[in-house]
Parts: C-alpha cells; sequence; structure tokens
C-alpha cells in the first residue's frame, strides 16, 4: 500500500492532521478550551513524526485561540515540504455566529488565511458547501476561486462535502485535486460511489470524521461495534487506528487528516498508517452500516 499520493503536483504522506481539535472542544463555542503552548507542541511533534499535510480553517477558532495562529505560531518558518490546505465558504463572526460567503466574499475569506498563517499564498483552498446547497450548483463560487488561482493567491482548488454531480460541475469550471466529504466506516453508497470516481480520476479523496463518524464534531462514540473491537483485538491497536487503517484500505488516492489536541492520540493515529488489515477484515467492516 502507497504511503504518499498528490494534491496536484505537491506530494503529502497519506496520514495527514487536522487542526480543528487544536483549539479544544469550545471550538464552535462550547465545551473546554485547549491549552496552547499543548496545542504548539502537538503540531511540533506531528512534523517531527512525518506529517506534512495539515488542514485547518479560519474558522476554527474558540474565544480564546485560534488554529491557523497556533499553526503560524508552531511551525512558522515553514518546512518547505509542509502542505496546508485551508476551506472557505463558511465563516463565523467575533461572536461565533456562523455566516455563508457570497462569491465575491470569498477573497476576503481567502486573504483572512493568509493573514493569519503568514503565508503569501495558499497551497489547496477547499470549497466547503453548506448542508442546505449540499445538491445545489456551486459553480459561481467556483469561478470566484478560479479567479484567485489565477492570481496566484491559491496553488491549487479543492472542493467539500459535495456530490458526484457538483464534482463535475467544478472540474468544468477549474481543477481540482482533492474532495474532502465526511466517511468512514459505515458511509453511504453514494459516498462509496464518490469515493471509487475520484480514484478514477486520479483526484485526491480526503475524509474527514473517519474517527468519529456519527460523532462528527463531539468525537468517537464510546461503543464500539464489536467488529471493530475484533480487529483492534488482532493487532493489537486502538478502535481509532483500525478506523484510521480500514479508511486508507479504501484507495491509494485516500487520504486521512485525523485530529487531536493529545501527543498520545496523535502518535497512534501517525502509526495507523503502518497497520496492514487481511482483505477478509476489510470486508468484515466495510460490511458495517451498509445492508
Amino acid at each position: 500500500m502507497p504511503t504518499t499520493w498528490r494534491l496536484g503536483d505537491l506530494t503529502v504522506n497519506r496520514i495527514g492532521f487536522g487542526a480543528m481539535r487544536l483549539t479544544g472542544s469550545a471550538a464552535f463555542g462550547k465545551g473546554v478550551p485547549a491549552d496552547r503552548e499543548r496545542s504548539i507542541g502537538v503540531l511540533r511533534r506531528a512534523i517531527e513524526l512525518g506529517v506534512d499535510h495539515v488542514d485547518t480553517a479560519a474558522f476554527y477558532f474558540s474565544p480564546h485561540l485560534s488554529a491557523n495562529e497556533l499553526i503560524r505560531e508552531a511551525l512558522a518558518p515553514y518546512p518547505d515540504d509542509l502542505v496546508i490546505t485551508t476551506k472557505v465558504w463558511p465563516g463565523r463572526d467575533a461572536s461565533g455566529a456562523w455566516w455563508w460567503a457570497a462569491p465575491e466574499q470569498l477573497r476576503g475569506q481567502v486573504e483572512d488565511n493568509l493573514r493569519e498563517l503568514g503565508r503569501d499564498h495558499l497551497d489547496v483552498v477547499n470549497l466547503r458547501v453548506p448542508p442546505s446547497r449540499r445538491n445545489g450548483p456551486i459553480g459561481e463560487h467556483v469561478t470566484a476561486l478560479a479567479a484567485l488561482r489565477e492570481a496566484g493567491l491559491i496553488r491549487h482548488l479543492g472542493i467539500s462535502n459535495v456530490t458526484v454531480r457538483q464534482l463535475d460541475e467544478a472540474r468544468a469550471i477549474a481543477p481540482v485535486v482533492c474532495v474532502q466529504n465526511p466517511f468512514g466506516i459505515g458511509a453511504p453508497a453514494a459516498e462509496r460511489e464518490l469515493l471509487r470516481t475520484c480514484g478514477e480520476l486520479g483526484i485526491a479523496y480526503v475524509p474527514f470524521f473517519a474517527i468519529a463518524g456519527a460523532g462528527r464534531e463531539a468525537g468517537a462514540a464510546a461503543a464500539e461495534p464489536p467488529e471493530v473491537l475484533a480487529v483492534a483485538r488482532a493487532h493489537g491497536a486502538t478502535p481509532a487506528q483500525v478506523r484510521l487503517a480500514w479508511t486508507l484500505h479504501q484507495g491509494p488516492h485516500v487520504l486521512a487528516i485525523p485530529g487531536t489536541g493529545d501527543p498520545g492520540h496523535l502518535a497512534e493515529n501517525v502509526a495507523a498508517g503502518n497497520l496492514r488489515l487481511t482483505g477478509e477484515e476489510v470486508a468484515r467492516l466495510t460490511a458495517l452500516g451498509t445492508s
């Protein structure tokens, strides 16, 4: 199983790092804020462990911490091989309330990410489609981002929370290097079809919530299916590692961006890239929730 894949002309290790949890469970206005020094330490340790793909967003912030600014403090000057991906369309105001950008407002969101990260361009920007537009047109927003790509503010474009139809619409406007969608054990048939389509097109498929599943932002559920626990026991691994390994087994074009603010969990997540499941184990886990 290959250990790297590409985002356009950028090659990254298939286990990356998602920055959402760096600001603690208060990232979206509720819960407990993270410890600043601990979050900075997790980022630096991720790089030491070989992570070269960090996924973030300007709307990842809590009352006292911003993921983008933590990344800048921890990692700038950035390693030459570090790829930072971010996402636009959603935004949050100072109070934490959500808003959704019009096409002409995307430049401001891109510039916010540039300023917070201390970059002169963004490696990959994902257009994160709002739930209300899950089956609607996205062409105007893609066109606006394509113009920013032509202006040199963005190197590559991706799309997030999309359907096969929206992928086709975006690719008719500009090159797309990745699709970032929720995906994990028990994913619906439509999502599995999109994953296969990306593989056929050579586009990276980047699942989020691969560990959390239906728990989403709240994290993984306490109770794991017995099938996941059995595979974990067979390999001396954690259920989270099994979920990540299963995700990577879905195709060489599949990347993973597990997020954590815990140094121990970080090491486990990176180690999951070396976990090899048998064909029977992959099939057994794939069957969960798909009948």
